[in-house]
C-alpha cells in the first residue's frame, strides 16, 4: 500500500511542472512575428528610386542575427540586441522536435492530472489555508534566494533574504504568515537562482529545452537547477518518495492560485510552442539584466 501511495505521489509531482514552470503565460508578451504573423506594410511607389533591399526576415529578427537596421551590432550581443528592443529572444533551438512532444506531454499531463487535483483541492482547502501553505514553502526557500544573492555580489538583497527569514519564522508562525511583506516593515523578497547568477556573470543561455514535468528551460538554466537542488531544504527529506510527496503538495498549492492562466495563454498563441519559448527566455533575460543592476524586475503574476 506504501508503494502504491508512493507512486501516486510521484505522478503527481511530475505533472507539477507540466506548463508553469517559471513563467506566466497570461501576461508575458510574444512578439507577433515569433508566431508566423508579420504585419504587412502598404507597398510605396519605387518609380525614380533605387531597387530596395529585402527586409530582414522575422526569423533573423527574433534570433538576433540582425539589428532593427538589418546589421549587427557591434557593441552588444545578440540576446541582449533583442532584449533592448523588444523583438524577441535569442536562443537557439536545435533540439525543437523533441521539445515539441515533450511540449504536448507536458500539456497533456497537465489537463488530465495536475488541473483536476487542483481544482479539487481548491473547493476542499479554503483561501487562507492555502495562502498560509504558500507563505509557508516561500520561506522554507530563504537558502535558495540568499545564496544566490551572495553569489551575485547583491549584499543588500542577501540581507533582505536574512532579515525576512527571520521575522517571518519568529513572528510569523513558522512562515505561514507574512509579517515581513506588511507596511511597517515592507522588505522586499529578492528572487535569486543559481541559473540568473551563471546568467549575470555573463554565461549564455546555450539551447532551448523542454524538459518532460519540469518544463521549458535552457542549458544555463538546467544547470543551475541541479545546483538549486541542493539548496532547497526539502531536497533532504528521507526516504526520497517522501520528500517527492512534499514537493508534489507544495506545486499543487501553488498551481490552485493560478488556474486558468495556461488555458488563456493557448487561446492567445497560434503557435504555443513558439510563444512560450520566447516568452520564457525573454523573462529570462530580464531577470538577468535587472540581477546585474541589483534590482529586481516586475515579477508576472503567478510566478514565484
Amino acid at each position: 500500500m506504501r508503494k502504491d501511495l508512493a507512486c501516486l505521489v510521484l505522478l503527481t509531482f511530475w505533472a507539477s511542472g507540466c506548463a508553469h514552470n517559471r513563467t506566466d503565460f497570461s501576461s508575458a508578451t510574444v512578439p507577433l512575428a515569433s508566431a508566423g504573423m508579420a504585419e504587412e506594410k502598404p507597398k510605396e511607389s519605387t518609380e525614380g528610386k533605387p531597387p530596395a533591399l529585402p527586409e530582414p526576415s522575422s526569423s533573423l529578427k527574433s534570433s538576433g542575427e540582425v539589428s532593427s537596421e538589418g546589421r549587427k551590432s557591434d557593441n552588444a550581443s545578440p540576446e541582449e540586441e533583442n532584449f533592448e528592443e523588444g523583438t524577441g529572444a535569442a536562443i537557439a533551438d536545435p533540439l525543437e522536435p523533441f521539445n515539441r512532444a515533450m511540449f504536448q506531454f507536458n500539456d497533456k499531463l497537465y489537463f488530465w492530472l495536475l488541473k483536476p487535483v487542483a481544482q479539487g483541492y481548491n473547493k476542499v482547502v479554503p483561501e487562507p489555508a492555502r495562502k498560509g501553505v504558500k507563505n509557508f514553502f516561500t520561506n522554507l526557500g530563504f537558502p535558495k534566494r540568499f545564496f544566490g544573492s551572495l553569489l551575485q555580489g547583491d549584499f543588500r538583497g542577501a540581507a533582505a533574504e536574512l532579515g525576512r527569514f527571520a521575522v517571518n519564522t519568529l513572528w510569523g508562525a513558522g512562515g505561514f504568515l507574512d509579517p515581513s511583506s506588511d507596511q511597517q516593515l515592507d522588505i522586499p523578497k529578492r528572487e535569486a537562482d543559481l541559473g540568473q547568477t551563471l546568467g549575470v556573470y555573463g554565461i549564455g543561455q546555450g539551447f532551448f529545452i523542454i524538459w518532460p514535468i519540469l518544463g521549458p528551460s535552457s542549458a544555463r538554466d538546467s544547470l543551475g537547477m541541479v545546483g538549486d537542488y541542493f539548496w532547497d531544504p526539502l531536497s533532504y527529506i528521507s526516504p526520497w518518495y517522501d520528500s517527492v510527496g512534499v514537493k508534489s503538495y507544495q506545486e499543487v498549492n501553488d498551481v490552485a492560485f493560478r488556474i486558468g492562466d495556461y488555458e488563456s495563454f493557448l487561446e492567445a498563441t497560434i503557435d504555443p510552442y513558439v510563444a512560450l519559448r520566447d516568452a520564457y527566455t525573454q523573462y529570462r533575460l530580464k531577470k538577468i539584466e535587472m540581477g546585474k543592476g541589483k534590482s529586481e524586475p516586475p515579477k508576472p503574476a503567478g510566478m514565484r
